[in-house]
């Protein structure tokens, strides 16, 4: 993967980055970091905001303009937009949503094999992650303090749920199934309402 590749999966995944930090993760040096994302600038694929900090000049903060998210192209976008458009023409509203019901009952089907050798809260989560990581959804898992938040920084079908917003809530349906009654599950930042990413607050109720 070229050097300009990689760096804008770290911004991606990271959502904001420093030239130092790029430079560190790539093993580069600062101002080779700092030319790469001036030629991003200039090509619209990056802006910047400047932080100040309490002593020194103020830290510049480096994130992917809407030019940017879309160089992370969704998988067969126009082909699935296309195949919306002829289910709802030819079966109507009611037909696209038995399509996405069947959708998610599959998917659940699919990921309750993957997860049924985990016995905990936990290992589920980590084994979610990894089978969202492998379908282009970079994502990620981290522990909190009230229990994990899934953050996934990318998604490969964001067209298609735009155009079809059931495909969204199915996603939120199957691992609320997955996870059972006993966790409280809320999506907290949702990339199709403009956020730089789809973030998931997972609570268990005990």
């Amino acid at each position: 993967m070229k050097t300009i590749d990689r760096i804008l999966q770290s911004i991606k995944r990271d959502g904001s980055v420093t030239a130092k930090q790029l430079a560190e993760e790539f093993g580069m040096t600062t101002m080779g970091a700092r030319q790469h994302l001036q030629g991003l600038e200039e090509a619209g694929i990056v802006s910047f905001h400047d932080v100040k900090v309490k002593v020194g000049r103020p830290t510049r903060h480096w994130s992917l303009t809407l030019k940017g998210h879309e160089q992370f192209a969704d998988r067969h976008s126009e082909l699935t937009i296309q195949m919306i458009d002829v289910v709802e023409s030819l079966f109507g509203s009611d037909g696209l949503a038995k399509v996405a019901a069947e959708r998610e009952h599959r998917t659940f089907i699919q990921y309750q094999k993957a997860l049924a050798a985990c016995g905990d809260l936990h290992s589920k989560l980590q084994k979610l992650t990894e089978i969202r990581e492998e379908e282009g959804y970079m994502a990620e898992l981290e522990q909190t303090d009230e229990g994990f938040l899934l953050s996934e920084n990318h998604c490969p079908i964001c067209r298609a749920a735009t155009r079809c917003p059931a495909l969204c809530q199915s996603e939120l349906n199957v691992f609320q199934k997955l996870l059972g009654e006993h966790c409280h599950i809320e999506r907290t930042e949702h990339i199709i309402e403009g956020q730089r990413r789809c973030a998931y607050r997972i609570v268990s109720r005990g």
